[in-house]
């Protein structure tokens, strides 16, 4: 297992991703939004080759990798009944990107919910297919998350995704079901379970992102926390992966200091040190985790 992050959470600014990253004692960053000096901010797959080609220099000067893409590819600002062209051409700009890099992930979605209950599901099995082919006949990973889109609605959903596109593999979001309505149940819908929605998926998943939070009413919308403190169960979460042997990347996503799809959000003037604090609980509950999973071990042994 390790540990990775949005790096971009600290700052757009490459030089100080790298900085928090190497603070942590960590290797890895999902990389998203990324800015190289001299050239404006973009994400990884749509700076210039220029600013992609010094980013990867001073990702490799630093001992740095960039795990996984954390791409836009059929995001919930794609909708499904419109040309899917947009997603399929930043599949094209990634591959060869993520070659260069040595990255075997990529961060895709489902497409945006419709309103009403046609969400044109065999159109969008059919899209994520091509897209999930694309990578995989580079060798490459195409992990689906449960955001803002089909297989977000609700466990089932990302059930039926992964029906129709064989070979499909998850990265887990747990504080996304904080946020999000459950589309299985009926209206008025209630918000999701993370533990629930990760018991029924947790076969399929190979990656992880850490967010946490509590529902507000009276904002009408997630207020971020720190991990274990809200209400997206990582620990729980966290625990049961540990105890099956998980071996892929927890990847920081902390939404405290900004929130990347929200330009309201601003970016707080502790971004970098939130994304620290961040990760550095992270660690400690991992690190309590498996000491009291080797203590459950040896209780087991001597009874």
């Amino acid at each position: 297992m390790y540990f990775t992050g949005f790096a971009d959470e600290a700052s757009a600014d490459l030089d100080i991703q790298i900085k928090v990253t190497r603070e942590l004692g960590w290797q890895d960053i999902e990389s998203r939004n990324v800015q190289v000096e001299g050239f404006p901010a973009g994400m990884i797959h749509d700076i210039p080759d220029e600013a992609f080609e010094r980013g990867v220099e001073k990702l490799e000067e630093a001992g740095v990798r960039v795990n996984c893409f954390g791409s836009g590819i059929a995001n919930w600002g794609k909708k499904i009944d419109e040309p899917g062209d947009s997603s399929l051409e930043m599949a094209r700009r990634c591959i060869p990107r993520m070659k260069r890099l040595g990255t075997r992930l990529v961060r895709i979605m489902s497409f945006a919910v419709r309103d009403g209950d046609d969400q044109m599901e065999q159109e969008r099995f059919q899209r994520v297919k091509t897209i999930h082919r694309m990578f995989a006949d580079e060798g490459m990973t195409a992990v689906h998350e449960n955001c803002m889109n089909y297989g977000g609605m609700g466990w089932p959903f990302t059930l039926k995704l992964i029906e129709n596109v064989p070979g499909l593999k998850l990265v887990f979001d747990t504080g996304n079901p904080v946020f999000s309505d459950d589309r299985s149940g009926p209206k008025p819908y209630k918000k999701q379970s993370a533990w629930e929605f990760y018991e029924h998926v947790r076969e399929h998943v190979v990656y992880v992102h850490i967010k946490d939070g509590r529902w507000s009413p009276e904002l009408k919308k997630a207020v971020y926390c720190y991990p274990g403190e809200g209400e997206g169960d990582v620990r729980r979460i966290v625990k049961d992966l540990l105890g099956r042997g998980y071996e892929g990347g927890l990847s920081m996503e902390p939404h405290m200091g900004k929130v990347f799809h929200d330009a309201a959000s601003g970016h707080s003037l502790n971004a970098e040190q939130i994304y620290i604090e961040y990760g550095r609980k992270m660690m400690r509950m991992v690190e309590d985790i498996r000491a009291e999973l080797k203590q459950e071990d040896l209780q087991s042994a001597g009874s």
